[in-house]
């Protein structure tokens, strides 16, 4: 049971709240309200497994970092909770689960998935290359709500423009609060060599460029919602998303860098779950 619990917190599995409401989000745009059951459980077991392979090779290729890091020297691959073979394990099952799901839902699905998992693991790098690091976690989950449609829908029908709209928003939100994540770690980026756009801008700059995400993002959900032509409970969703995202900042007012993880685990969790349930709410009644 240890171990089990130990592999739980290595992939912070409570933090697929992140990505799993972006997927339903396009599997119920494409079916129009709720998909089949089947399609649900696979694209289900797709997203969990995708984010666990990710968040399991990250570990396993930032264990020297992580070690050096006051921050995550109690993470389990530094401690030895978990070892690197089983990470490395845990990583292959999960990946080889990612892309049979895919598969299953439709041959399409399955090939897309391909390059979708170098995405995914590929992003455990792009801090040690490029200042624009913070992207490429928002490429990652930005590619749940497409995925998730194409599952529904099997193949590229009309419409398919507006997941791709969807996955843009997600990547600038993710990239707006990878970034305020990122301003804990700043004086171990500048030490190991690391690239950030907080290590280059500093912190104050760095909050600036966040909220200007956050409204870029927050446009574009609005253009999602005219593209599908969705009514009010999707303008309510929108809302009190903005406000979510508002709220992370406002906790962050005057340099508060100690509440990072409060606005990052608590505030930003509700974000996906929100934009869910307006979206679910507007396609209930029809849009």
């Amino acid at each position: 049971m240890s171990a089990f619990l130990a592999t739980l917190r290595m992939i912070k599995f409570e933090h697929s709240i992140f990505a799993l409401p972006f997927a339903m989000s396009g599997a119920w745009l494409a079916a129009r309200g709720i998909p089949g059951w089947l399609d649900l459980l696979l694209i289900s077991i797709a997203a969990i497994s995708a984010r666990s392979a990710a968040m399991a090779f990250n570990r396993l290729v930032d264990r020297r970092l992580d070690a050096s890091n006051p921050r995550t020297q109690d993470r389990e691959l530094v401690t030895g909770a978990i070892s690197s073979r089983f990470a490395a394990f845990f990583t292959l099952a999960n990946a080889a689960i990612f892309v049979s799901s895919a598969f299953f839902l439709a041959p399409i699905c399955g090939w897309l998935s391909l390059p979708v998992l170098v995405v995914l693991l590929g992003y455990s790098w792009l801090k040690r290359l490029t200042w624009l690091c913070h992207f490429g976690l928002g490429l990652a989950l930005g590619c749940a709500p497409a995925g998730a449609w194409l599952a529904v829908s099997k193949d590229f029908l009309p419409g398919w423009d507006i997941p791709l709209w969807m996955g843009a928003a997600v990547l600038a939100w993710v990239g707006g609060f990878d970034l305020l994540y990122a301003i804990q770690d700043v004086k171990h980026d500048l030490s190991e060599g690391l690239f950030s756009l907080p290590s280059r801008l500093g912190n104050r700059a760095s909050r600036w460029v966040s909220m200007a995400l956050f409204v870029l993002a927050v446009a574009i959900f609005a253009h999602v919602g005219r593209l599908a032509e969705l009514s009010w409970p999707y303008s309510v969703g929108l809302l009190c998303v903005s406000l979510l995202l508002l709220t992370m900042h406002w906790l962050l007012r005057g340099g508060r860098e100690q509440h990072i993880p409060l606005a990052f685990f608590r505030v930003n969790a509700w974000v996906g779950v929100v934009y869910f349930a307006g979206l679910w709410g507007a396609v209930s009644l029809g849009s």
